[in-house]
């Protein structure tokens, strides 16, 4: 997974809103870096996760341009950018074990695919539990399978968008290690929003205040 990393380059980006600038931006962020992106509610977290994954709505303007090593991204539809997200809720499918889950995410050439979800899910902590409903798992297992879904489905950069934040405080330490480092070994550029500074501190990387 940790072939042909790239830097996701942030290019002299502006979003407006009715005339009035938003946030403005202008990074790179390198292979297994974390960029931390905190501020308040309304801040405008979410509107810059929208334009970086490619469903910012038409009331909004964008300027700027979005590079992924020296391929243009903010021209392209979002399922072609190659970008993973990861949410506050695990959006498990509910109709689908948890082998089932894995293997959505993986490419549809993929070879090996149970040995894949295999190793994925003993990556995790969780050997065995293929045939297991998502239903019967806690809010740490499910959030580790949503996790190796992502990472399955081979994206050449990640948004995270508060994704510890409905996790009890005690497994919020233990995914935020858990996270972070499988996405530094995967090699991927990573964008994080949060309004947690315990977030931040595990990300280890840039911080970037809004509002």
């Amino acid at each position: 997974m940790t072939h042909n990393l790239q830097t996701l380059h942030i290019k002299q980006m502006s979003i407006t809103l009715a005339g009035e600038t938003l946030l403005a931006m202008h990074r790179d962020i390198a292979p297994g870096e974390v960029l931390t992106v905190m501020g308040p509610s309304g801040s405008g977290k979410s509107t810059l996760l929208a334009y970086l994954a490619g469903f910012l709505s038409p009331a909004f303007q964008a300027q700027g341009e979005l590079y992924l090593g020296d391929k243009r991204l903010d021209t392209l539809p979002a399922e072609r950018r190659g970008i993973g997200l990861l949410f506050q809720d695990p959006m498990l499918f509910p109709h689908l074990s948890v082998a089932g889950n894995l293997r959505f995410g993986l490419p549809h050439r993929a070879k090996n695919k149970r040995q894949q979800v295999s190793q994925a899910l003993e990556q995790v902590g969780l050997a065995g539990f293929e045939t297991r409903d998502p239903a019967t798992l806690s809010g740490g297992q499910q959030a580790r399978v949503a996790l190796m879904r992502l990472l399955l489905s081979q994206p050449r950069a990640v948004l995270l968008d508060e994704p510890f934040s409905k996790l009890d405080t005690a497994l919020r330490q233990e995914m935020r290690t858990l996270v972070f480092g499988q996405l530094r070994e995967a090699g991927l550029p990573t964008l994080l929003v949060t309004h947690d500074e315990a977030d931040a501190n595990a990300a280890g990387g840039p911080i970037i205040a809004l509002g």
